[in-house]
Order: C-alpha cells, then sequence, then structure tokens
C-alpha cells in the first residue's frame, strides 16, 4: 500500500486552487467530522448565549430589573431593551468586526471572541439595574456577533464541497441542543431563587461554563488551511493538509482520488470587492433577506414565553410550554443530515418560509395547550431547518478573500433589523395581541421567500471555488 504522502507528492505547485482541491476530493471520515463537531460544540455554547433572552425574560421581570412592555417605543427599562441591547451588540460585531477573522484567521478568532462574550455574561450576571443589564448584554453581543460569522466561515472551508450541507446541519443541530437545555433550567431556576440568588443569573452563569472547554476545543482545531493559502501562508496550508490527508486515508483504508483540477482562486481582498459582478446581487439578495429572516426567527424565538403568557398561561406554566417546544430546536438540523445535500439550498429556505407564515398565523389564533405546543414545534422546526439551510447559503456565495467579512455584512442586516423588530413586535403585542405578531412576521417571510426565490443562485455540490465565479 502507499504511503500516506505518496498521492500528493507528485502533485502541482502549491497554490490556493490546488489545496482546495485536495480538500474537495477528501471522503468524509471520522477526522473530517470530528472538526465539525468541535466547531458545533463552539456553536452549542454561543447559541446557549444568543437564545436564553427569551427565557429569562419572565424573571427579569419579576426581579424588577425589566418591564414587560416598553414605556415609549424605545424605553430602556422594557424586555424589548434587553433584547435590543444583544442585536445592537451582535451588529457591531458582524458588520464592523467580522474582517477580523479574514485579517488574523478562523483559528483564533474563534477562540478569543468565545472568552470575550463568556466575561461578558459573567459580568452581567451580576448587574442590578436596567442601564448596567443592557450594557453588558451589548458587550456580550458584539462578541457572539463575531463569533457566528467566524463559525459559518471556518465549516465551510475545512469541510469537502460533498458534506457542507450537512456539516452546518450537524453544526446547527448540536448548536440547538443548546435550546431545550436552556429552556428546562430556565423552568427550573428563573421562578425561584435559589440560595437567594435570582433564577435568572443562575441560567447564564451556567452558560458560561462555555469557557472552560474553548482551550481544549482549539488545541485540535486546524487553521483554515484555504485561508492559509489565501494568504500566501503556502507551507503551513501544506503541512495542515498533508497531516488531514493522512489521517483520511488511514480511516478509508485506500489511496486517496487525485484532486480535480484547480480552479483559480480570486486574490481580492477588499470591501469593494462585494460591489462588482456576480457578488453585488448576491450582496443586495441577502442584505434584503436579513432584514425581514430575523423578524420571524426571533420574533418568535426571543418572545415564546411572553406570548404565552399573553394569552392568559402562567409563568411556570409559560415556561413548561416553551420548554416542550424547544425540544424540537436541534431536531430540524437533524432531519438536515439527511436532505442537506440532496435539496437546493435556496428551494429548503423558501419552503420553510412558507410553513413559517401557516403555522404561526394558526398560534394565533388558538388557545388549546396541546395544539399550542404542536404548533410550537412545526414553527421551530421550520425556522431552525430555514437557519442550517442560510447560514450554509450565505458562506458559499462569496471568495475565500472576503468570505468572512462579506458574511459579516450581509448577516449584521439581520441584527441591525432586530434591533428595531424588538421594539416593534413589543408595540404591536401591546397593541393587536399575538394575532398582530404572527400577521408581522407573515409580511417578513414573505419577503424573505421573494428574495431567495427570484435572486438566489444554485449551489448544491458545487466547489466553492466555482461558485465565486
Amino acid at each position: 500500500m502507499a504511503s500516506p504522502a505518496q498521492p500528493h507528492s507528485a502533485a502541482p505547485p502549491i497554490d490556493p486552487g490546488t489545496i482546495s482541491a485536495r480538500l474537495d476530493r477528501l471522503p468524509a471520515t471520522r477526522s473530517i467530522w470530528k472538526l465539525v463537531v468541535l466547531l458545533s460544540l463552539g456553536f452549542f455554547f454561543e447559541l446557549y448565549d444568543l437564545l436564553y433572552t427569551g427565557y429569562v425574560a419572565p424573571g427579569l421581570v419579576k426581579s424588577g430589573l425589566l418591564t414587560s412592555t416598553t414605556q415609549g417605543l424605545f424605553g430602556t427599562t422594557g424586555v424589548a431593551s434587553f433584547i435590543a441591547a444583544l442585536f445592537a451588540g451582535l451588529f457591531i460585531g458582524t458588520i464592523a468586526c467580522g474582517f477580523l477573522a479574514d485579517r488574523f484567521g478562523r483559528r483564533a478568532i474563534f477562540t478569543y471572541s468565545l472568552l470575550w462574550y463568556t466575561i461578558a455574561n459573567v459580568v452581567m450576571a451580576f448587574q442590578e439595574t436596567a442601564t448596567g443589564l443592557n450594557f453588558w448584554r451589548f458587550v456580550a453581543g458584539v462578541g457572539i456577533g463575531v463569533e457566528l460569522v467566524t463559525i459559518g466561515t471556518y465549516i465551510s472551508e475545512l469541510v469537502p464541497k460533498h458534506i457542507r450541507g450537512r456539516a452546518f446541519a450537524c453544526e446547527q443541530a448540536v448548536g440547538f441542543l443548546s435550546v431545550p437545555v436552556v429552556a428546562f433550567l430556565s423552568y427550573l431556576l428563573v421562578p425561584h431563587a435559589p440560595f437567594g440568588i435570582d433564577g435568572w443569573r443562575w441560567v447564564v452563569l451556567i452558560g458560561a461554563h462555555g469557557a472552560l472547554f474553548v482551550w481544549w476545543i482549539r488545541r485540535a482545531l486546524p487553521e483554515s488551511p484555504r485561508w492559509l493559502a489565501q494568504q500566501g501562508r503556502l507551507d503551513e496550508a501544506d503541512r495542515v493538509m498533508c497531516a488531514l490527508e493522512a489521517k483520511v486515508e488511514a480511516e478509508s483504508g485506500r489511496p486517496l482520488p487525485p484532486p480535480a483540477a484547480a480552479v483559480p482562486v480570486l486574490a481580492q481582498g477588499r470591501f469593494a470587492d462585494m460591489w462588482v459582478p456576480p457578488y453585488r446581487s448576491r450582496t443586495l439578495m441577502l442584505v434584503i433577506f436579513n432584514v425581514f429572516q430575523t423578524v420571524g426567527f426571533y420574533g418568535f424565538a426571543n418572545w415564546v414565553p411572553t406570548l404565552l403568557i399573553k394569552q392568559g398561561i402562567t409563568v411556570t406554566t409559560s415556561l413548561m410550554y416553551s420548554t416542550l417546544i424547544a425540544l424540537a430546536a436541534p431536531v430540524g438540523p437533524l432531519i438536515g443530515l439527511f436532505i442537506a445535500d440532496r435539496l437546493e439550498r435556496k428551494t429548503v429556505i423558501v419552503l420553510m418560509a412558507a410553513a413559517n407564515i401557516v403555522c404561526g398565523l394558526w398560534f394565533s389564533q388558538v388557545a388549546n395547550a396541546v395544539l399550542l405546543v404542536s404548533l410550537g414545534i412545526c414553527l421551530t422546526l421550520a425556522n431552525n431547518i430555514m437557519s442550517y439551510s442560510f447560514h450554509a447559503y450565505q458562506s458559499e456565495l462569496f471568495p475565500t478573500s472576503i468570505r468572512a467579512r462579506a458574511v459579516g455584512f450581509v448577516y449584521s442586516w439581520s441584527r441591525f433589523s432586530a434591533i428595531f423588530t424588538a421594539f416593534l413586535i413589543a408595540g404591536v403585542l401591546r397593541e393587536f395581541g399575538t394575532v398582530g405578531v404572527f400577521v408581522f412576521i407573515a409580511g417578513a417571510m414573505t419577503m424573505v421567500m421573494l428574495a431567495i426565490g427570484l435572486m438566489g443562485p444554485r449551489t448544491r455540490g458545487i466547489a466553492l471555488e466555482e461558485i465565486s465565479h
């Protein structure tokens, strides 16, 4: 049997195109999936911190720190201001700091952004005023925003093209396991004050334990060989690829196939490159998409307990129902492990937006507990299948040289939208009730369907470098 180094010993001179071609021909062995799972664990802690907002909100109101409704459109003492502070931080983190992963590497920024928002959350857990609470939620949001961009970029570059969809489905499945975890912890802790400390503070501090795993995860992750090659660090990129190829070949038990012909890799790496064809239309499409998709996703996820309470359900029962609904969060991406690389991603996004409209309007019309929970589960499934699909999709549409900053820019508009969505939903809920909230969400999902359905290119099974041309 040939030695692991032999299949690529006679390879063409090393350049970014050959590095990508070598990576794309790898079979999906244990070593490849290990990298995906490690990044997914980072995403677990990130989503825990991102999505506990709705579940601790009743506790923040109960403790007197915040009010459930907002005085004036942009009041700073309501739950809406807490949600808006997070998304303001996410906006800054994605639009202003997305370039960091392009500049300093995927691995370093993955690590330090996780530590950043973990420390901010620990400080936030000890705040005693609405102002302090909102400020530290904003600081945490900056770190979470950088991490969101970095993980998506990292995964798209570390896996071969034939499993990109399933890799993102795995990332989201592991990440969304945090939703039932935080929902259940909130159900146990938020209505109470263990050892005299408000339950919501315990929920926040438990999530901060993610920092304990960060260095362990980091040690096992290589830098993206695509990024290294793009930076001209070709020897390092080759070393990463040789090590990965050796492991994959040993696990598969047979020599690796020769790489396909290298596709030229674009060398540009400036913000202005997003605004030339074919990236201009993709950038505009994803800005429109992200402005509206966040209305549906966070309009439900951040407001589930509050919407249920508005229907006349008690705080404790609302959190119990929310926990049952949250159990479905990782199921959507798990479904994606079977369908992600079989269906075109733009098609899945359009279909799930339509399901969101139907289930949301129906949810607003019922009071029966079983039907409420069932429709909540359907909404969660639709939102989370759409989530893994669009995270994969937007990471595919730009070249390696600008991937992180481009994804950061387009994704930042979902965070910008969410700042105002929080206040708008609070106002609509106050004036028009649950029905009004879901009519508002349905309008946003219609825009999602039009943007992706009419403007989105196909990407399934195509090399990243081919999509970039």
